[in-house]
């Protein structure tokens, strides 16, 4: 009974979370004007999507500020979870609960807040892209922190140490030892830095010049207005990138699979 109810239960989620998503699908593959009545089959919004230039042109910028963010992003919440870990444990749990602050902290907040501070108090040019990127980097770098650490828990110390005691500098022990041990969290973190980039909208909002839209902003402008055209090419769009994450995901998991399957065949190799 109470296995029953649990998928019963399960069911009815994975509903509630991707049957909007199927619609919205199905209706990118039509020339439907809006949601509620089909008219046939066309393939008129992923044409229009891929021609027109200002929709070319604002995903390209979108997909470059995200790329640009998470890179930088991934190199600071690296330093910082490494830096937190070998830190004396007073520092160590100083820095996390530091960290934390910008995760639980409402996006509108650190927006308006990088917005003041960079463009009312410093000066920064209203029209420079370095509010929008710092405001991307702050909202990313903790979560790239939240994926490291872990790995870094995980990690055998005396890996770190026995590189210093053969002879290897520290910077030689940190990229060639320590850094492709924490791999698969650091790219856990970029990814995730890139999807909070190209999902963020108030700090996107507050931070960037007034002739740059990313997708988030783009979407809320258009929803707004009356042109049927691009409304319905973004249902193609939203496809698009829920189809790429969709891979992304079976990716990372067939990859952390092999993973862990060659971690089982080297301990049978020790034992034998």
């Amino acid at each position: 009974m109470k296995k029953g109810i649990s998928c019963i239960f399960l069911i009815l989620m994975l509903l509630f979370l991707y049957v909007p998503v199927i619609i919205l699908a199905v209706y990118s593959f039509t020339d439907a004007a809006n949601i509620g009545v089909i008219h046939g089959f066309s393939l008129e919004n992923y044409k229009y999507l891929f021609t027109s230039p200002e929709l070319l042109s604002m995903i390209g910028g979108t997909l470059l500020l995200a790329v640009g963010s998470a890179v930088l992003a991934t190199v600071l919440g690296t330093i910082g979870a490494i830096g937190a870990f070998y830190a004396k444990t007073r520092t160590g749990n100083c820095v996390n609960v530091v960290n934390q602050v910008p995760v639980v902290n409402a996006d509108v907040v650190t927006g308006f807040s990088i917005c003041i501070l960079l463009i009312v108090v410093m000066g920064v040019d209203k029209d420079s892209y370095i509010p929008l990127v710092i405001g991307h980097v702050v909202l990313s770098a903790p979560f790239v922190y939240l994926s490291v650490m872990p790995k870094l828990k995980q990690m055998d110390n005396s890996i770190y140490e026995a590189a210093l005691d053969l002879g290897a500098t520290p910077a030689q022990a940190l990229f060639k030892v320590l850094v492709p041990l924490l791999m698969p969290g650091i790219l856990s973190g970029f990814v995730m830095a890139v999807t909070l980039s190209l999902d963020d909208y108030f700090i996107s909002t507050y931070t960037k010049p007034a002739t740059f839209d990313t997708i988030s902003t783009y979407v809320v402008n258009a929803t707004k207005g009356s042109q049927t055209d691009v409304k319905t090419a973004l249902w193609a769009l939203s496809t698009l990138i829920f189809l790429m994450v969709i891979a992304l995901v079976v990716f990372m998991n067939l990859s952390s699979n092999k993973d862990v399957a060659r971690g089982k065949e080297g301990r049978r190799s020790d034992k034998i």
